[in-house]
């Protein structure tokens, strides 16, 4: 390892002590087919690395590859512990069972104390020395460094509670009769299993959630094709992505991606930007106009001239962002943690103190008394109801949540939703249904909507533009027959024309019908181009037939559901890249006041980022590859499940079913957890408030009880299941 990890930052997984937050590593985006050394950083302790996979020294969590390339092998760190816990999960499991039905009364008479504890011993040992054994190595980490976490609150309980066990197994006679029960000797196999399998399932949870940010990242580089075709001297040749000079000429055909940022020299064609701006209409591209790298090519074959390669790529650039904020997100700062500095140095000073003064002044056996409070300190101490505190409630809410259509990827989420104040919201595909529709037929010229609208379905038979569709679609809503068009042309860029009852017909843009007098509707298209539509005119035999308005619309719950969420002190934020005009006309509709348009997706990210810098809580709502920055960097990312895989994987929290009243489910279901979770804590903390005290022999002077450590086994226990049973009761929460 290089760096100090004894001056490195801890955070609140490493004692709970008061730091400035690290600085977040930016990771390293590797080109398709580049081959390096992987090397390995702590994403929380800054100056942490190494060449191997190992743990961090100061703060325990396993180390994750510096390095992020499109192709990516297994987890090791994550089959390691879920090895682990199998294994641990299937010699728990009758040890287990067979304390409970001894500690109910119901053991059969083959079953004697002996043979129990025996048993015990032989399926508990393999758990807490092979299983457990990563807990050890880590908490005796955080003893070297002076870094205690969790960790040592594990390795200290469940060490104690076996090599107490052990010792009650195999010399019983060493012991005073005093710590002798219905059973004989109590032993503790039980619960010291039972910690470690709970604690390794919290593990391959928390490092299955990690995997995951790993994979929105690959997602995004995989966006970009293997070979591009360079042109050079009127011959075409495929070379690897990596091989592309600045200045080179590529071209790219049908159905193909754009492989680096550039300006088109030769050709046109209609390219999908829907990764850049969210929108879905493609963009008409000709010579001149700059292309992007990762978008897609829909029709046409052009030539371009490569300008930004590697990472100067504008996808290259995106993927920057999301590695950046995905890594400046610390892990949930639980409670648990932020005590754990001072909880284990306490609980072992207890301890200790037992020790001595029991040894000292106790009854006979005196070193005995001592032995006997000094364990029962630490076996109550045991982090069992803490430990069992925040996953079982965050287990249950998000069983809770996925019943209800919200998809909750990890803690933090749900932590975080609860505390927002802002929520920055996307337009296409978030507000709106993320296709266009026919929203206006407005005829001229003796038409009628019915004539106009069927013979605009007509012309556009066959195509796959979105506006040809949302035609399409219209017609076919309305069931009207479709005229007969001959001598059908497309005209590049501009629109179809054809004929019908020898005329000729013509729909698509104000160009394509440039020199025909449509000043009669003029003020109508300009109308509905200032409420964010997208005008076609059409027009027969030299004269016009009428236009019609296409654009996207909006969710029919969306108004309500952002006015609740008004109502909860959000302060709705609607970011776009669409046209200014739109983004107005779709927000006057929601209810939103705030907008800002013709965004792009690093601009969504600094937005998000300047007002997290002004001390708010950000919730981030979206669907599209371009949101994923901003996905990434908002304290918490909501995205729709009607949307991209890189918007899906980039953010914490997913809409199922694409409806914004998910929004208020998921703020719901947070609050309910979040409550749960305190709950939980108070009653874990009370435990320990009374218990080690007890414990340690505070009320032997006055009312000769003294806590053996089988008392305390149970009343840990009886902690664990109040804080089961609490965590339980999500299941029925309303949200």
């Amino acid at each position: 390892m290089t760096g100090d990890p004894q001056k490195a930052a801890p955070h609140a997984c490493c004692g709970g002590h008061s730091h400035s937050k690290p600085k977040p590593h930016a990771p390293i985006v590797v080109p398709v087919g580049a081959d390096v050394k992987t090397s390995y950083i702590c994403p929380m302790c800054p100056g942490v690395r190494s060449d191997v996979p190992a743990s961090c020294p100061v703060c325990g969590m396993a180390l994750e590859p510096e390095f992020v390339t499109a192709d990516a092998g297994p987890n090791h760190e994550l089959e390691y512990m879920r090895r682990r816990f199998w294994g641990a999960a299937v010699l728990t499991l009758p040890v287990f069972a067979i304390e409970m039905t001894r500690h109910f009364g119901h053991n059969a008479d083959f079953m004697s104390d002996v043979f129990v504890t025996r048993f015990q011993m032989l399926f508990a040992t393999p758990v807490v020395l092979w299983a457990g054994w990563p807990f050890f190595h880590r908490g005796w980490q955080s003893i070297r460094t002076g870094n205690l976490n969790m960790f040592t609150l594990i390795a200290t309980g469940t060490g104690v509670a076996w090599l107490y066990s052990m010792a009650a197994a195999l010399l019983p006679g060493v012991f005073p009769e005093g710590f002798r029960g219905e059973h004989g000797l109590a032993v503790y196999f039980e619960s010291a299993a039972v910690i470690i399998t709970l604690a390794l399932l919290g593990q391959v949870l928390e490092l299955r959630a990690r995997d995951k940010t790993g994979s929105a990242i690959r997602a995004l580089l995989k966006l970009s094709p293997k070979t591009a075709r360079v042109v050079q001297g009127g011959v075409e040749s495929e070379i690897n992505l990596e091989q592309i000079a600045v200045g080179d000429h590529l071209r790219v055909r049908p159905g193909e991606r754009v492989p680096v940022d550039g300006v088109i020299v030769e050709g046109a064609s209609h390219l999908d930007e829907s990764m850049l701006t969210g929108e879905p209409m493609p963009v008409a591209k000709s010579a001149g106009d700059a292309v992007t790298g990762g978008t897609f090519n829909r029709d046409g074959s052009f030539i371009f001239h490569a300008e930004k390669i590697g990472r100067d790529t504008m996808l290259s650039r995106i993927v920057q962002l999301v590695s950046e904020a995905q890594r400046s997100r610390a892990p949930i700062q639980r409670l648990a943690d932020k005590f754990s500095g001072w909880f284990v140095p306490a609980v072992v000073t207890v301890a200790i103190i037992s020790f001595i003064y029991w040894s000292l002044f106790g009854p006979a056996p005196a070193m005995a008394y001592g032995l006997l409070c000094a364990v029962s300190v630490l076996i109550i101490a045991c982090p069992c109801a803490l430990g069992l505190a925040t996953p079982m409630s965050i287990m249950t809410g998000i069983g809770r949540g996925a019943a209800a259509g919200v998809l909750v990827r990890n803690a933090e989420a749900l932590e975080m939703l609860e505390k927002a104040d802002v929520l920055v919201i996307d337009k296409t595909g978030t507000l709106t249904a993320g296709r266009p529709a026919v929203t206006a037929v407005v005829p001229a010229g003796g038409y009628n909507e019915t004539t106009l609208l069927s013979l605009a379905a007509a012309l556009e038979q066959g195509s796959e533009h979105p506006i040809a569709q949302a035609i399409m679609q219209a017609a076919s809503d309305k069931k009207l027959p479709l005229p007969k068009i001959t001598g059908f042309a497309a005209i590049p860029g501009r629109g179809v024309c054809g004929d019908w009852q020898d005329e000729e017909v013509m729909l698509g843009n104000a160009g394509l019908v440039d020199g025909i007098d449509f000043s009669s509707l003029s003020a109508r298209a300009a109308e509905l181009q200032a409420a964010g539509a997208t005008v076609v005119y059409l027009a027969a035999d030299g004269k016009p037939a009428g236009i019609i308005a296409v654009s996207d619309t909006l969710k029919p719950n969306a108004a309500e559901t952002i006015r609740h969420l008004k109502m909860q002190n959000l302060r709705v934020i609607m970011l776009t890249g669409d046209a200014q005009g739109a983004a107005d006309a779709i927000a006057k509709q929601a209810g939103i006041s705030e907008v800002s348009a013709g965004v792009l997706p690093h601009d969504k990210a600094r937005v998000v980022k300047d007002l997290q810098k002004q001390g708010r809580i950000v919730a981030m709502a979206g669907d599209g590859i371009n949101d994923a920055p901003a996905l990434a960097q908002a304290d918490i990312g909501i995205a729709m499940g009607t949307g991209s895989d890189i918007a899906l994987q980039s953010a914490g929290i997913t809409l199922l079913h694409g409806d914004l009243t998910g929004i208020l489910r998921a703020r719901n279901l947070s609050r309910a957890t979040l409550r749960n979770i305190r709950q939980n804590l108070f009653f874990a903390f009370v435990y320990n408030a009374a218990g080690v005290p007890v414990a340690a022999g505070i009320l032997y002077p006055f009312f000769h009880i003294l806590l053996s450590p089988m008392y305390a086994a149970a009343a840990m226990s009886l902690s664990s299941l109040s804080v089961i049973l609490n965590a339980l009761r999500l299941k029925n929460a309303k949200i």
